[in-house]
């Protein structure tokens, strides 16, 4: 990954930290999961309700932790609200495959923005901030079927 491509995503990162996307109160939607990620203390609770037609009609996340794994929950909110289930359980394992990859697997368009979080397949202690929020929303989903 070249410099300049680099320093893109970690501004991209910090940006979702700073301005999260879908950060609120979750408990009022249908399906919730708390996750914690003990080696840290990052912490994440997220809701999702889907509507009739089986997408993510709500998607709402609470917590406190790194700025990967807040920035994370951010970046998984902007792009699987409104997915289908099937779509966000999809999106969800290619997102794992990537971060478990230790950057052999290089993301597709369909991971949009979370490309940036690429980087952090590299750092073995990290990869459970960035899946954070996204084992949150798997959880829920599964719950919801």
């Amino acid at each position: 990954m070249s410099g300049d491509l680099q320093g893109l995503y970690q501004e991209l990162i910090l940006d979702h930290a700073r301005n999260p996307e879908g950060k609120g109160d979750p408990t009022p939607l249908a399906h919730t999961h708390h996750e914690l990620n003990p080696s840290c203390g990052d912490e994440i609770t997220v809701g999702v309700t889907l509507g009739g037609d089986g997408t993510i009609a709500h998607l709402r996340w609470d917590g406190h932790g790194c700025s990967i794994s807040m920035a994370s929950a951010s970046i998984m909110t902007g792009l699987l609200e409104h997915a289908s289930r099937e779509e966000a359980l999809a999106l969800i394992d290619e997102f794992r495959t990537m971060l478990r990859s230790r950057g052999a697997v290089a993301p597709s368009e369909a991971l949009g923005d979370a490309a940036a979080l690429q980087g952090v397949a590299k750092y073995v202690m990290r990869i459970k901030c960035a899946m954070l929020g996204w084992v949150a929303l798997e959880a829920d989903l599964k719950q919801a079927s």
